[in-house]
Order: structure tokens, then sequence, then C-alpha cells
């Protein structure tokens, strides 16, 4: 959830339906997030939009995402089993220097949304449901470099994937 709302606010039927959870689990969860001070909540209508508690609260959770990812091998099982075969990825000085050369071009797989609450600069947004539809839009010379949430989604990876199925010569984004 948490990694949900570091995306962008959403309310608990956005929440459910992106975790793949049940509407009524989604706002036990976020119910918990809420009396833990770690999100914060304002009515629009008859839907209550959920946001993490600002920096601090996204800080929280990065130290404690990033910490499970350095130190945990189950971690690392568990991500193994569920990304399947790894995927090539590139470093953030390689991806700057070869943005600089106009050598590759950067893709944001995410979401819609969450693209349009932030993302890098100089990127362009194909949600992975579209890629198929929209392959051509990129360019066939140059290298894609996918990114999405982090080290735990799988949009990249998946996206990754089916360029390269496609003939398409294309890398991760380390850490997303």
């Amino acid at each position: 959830m948490l990694d949900l709302l570091a995306q962008a606010p959403r309310t608990v039927d956005e929440l459910a339906r992106a975790s793949g959870q049940s509407t009524a689990n989604a706002s036990q969860h976020v119910q918990g997030l809420h009396a833990a001070g770690m999100v914060t909540r304002a009515r629009e209508g008859t839907s209550v939009r959920y946001a993490l508690a600002g920096d601090e609260a996204l800080s929280m959770w990065l130290a404690l995402r990033n910490a499970s990812v350095a130190r945990l091998a189950e971690v690392e099982r568990a991500a193994r089993e569920y990304f399947g075969e790894g995927v090539e990825e590139i470093g953030r000085d390689e991806l700057i220097a070869r943005l600089r050369s106009c050598e590759v071009v950067l893709v944001d797989y995410r979401p819609s949304e969450e693209f349009e609450a932030g993302h890098i600069d100089g990127a362009r947004s194909i949600p992975l449901e579209e890629l198929k539809v929209r392959l051509a839009e990129l360019p066939a010379d140059r290298e894609v470099v996918a990114y999405c949430r982090g080290p735990f989604c799988a949009y990249a990876h998946e996206a990754v994937r089916r360029l390269r199925a496609a003939g398409r010569p294309a890398r991760r984004l380390q850490l997303g």
C-alpha cells in the first residue's frame, strides 16, 4: 500500500484494484496506516483519497524498502520467483550519460495517473498494457530504458522482456 501511495494519492477502490486485494482488505490496511500516522486522508465527494503523510513517511518507507533489498536474502529469493528470469539493467550514471548523448529513450511503464503524479524528466509514458499497440512510437534505432516504481515493481521487467521479444534493445533502470 505504501509503495502504491508513494506513486500517487488513491482511493480505497484504486488501491484495491492496483494491489489485487478486495476493497474490504485494502480498506483495513489503509485504516491501519492512517492510525499509525503514515497516510493522510481527504474526502472527495463520497470517496476518501489517501496519500503518504509527507516526506517523513516517504523517507521511512524508502528506508525500510532499501534495507530489505540490501540485507534480506529471502526478499531477493522472493523477488526472483516473482519477476522470473532477470533482465539486463542500467545504472543511474550510465543512463544520464546516454540520455545526454541521445543514445537511449527512457520510458515509464507505470499507469498514466502515476506518471502524471511524478516522473523522471524526459521520460515518455507508455503504460505496460499499451506497449503492444504503441511499440511503433519507440525509435527502432535506440535502446529503450524501462523504469517503474522501484525494485519491487514488475512493469519494467515485463516491458524489457516484451521489447526484446519484439527485437528491440532494452534494459531496466536499476532502482526504478
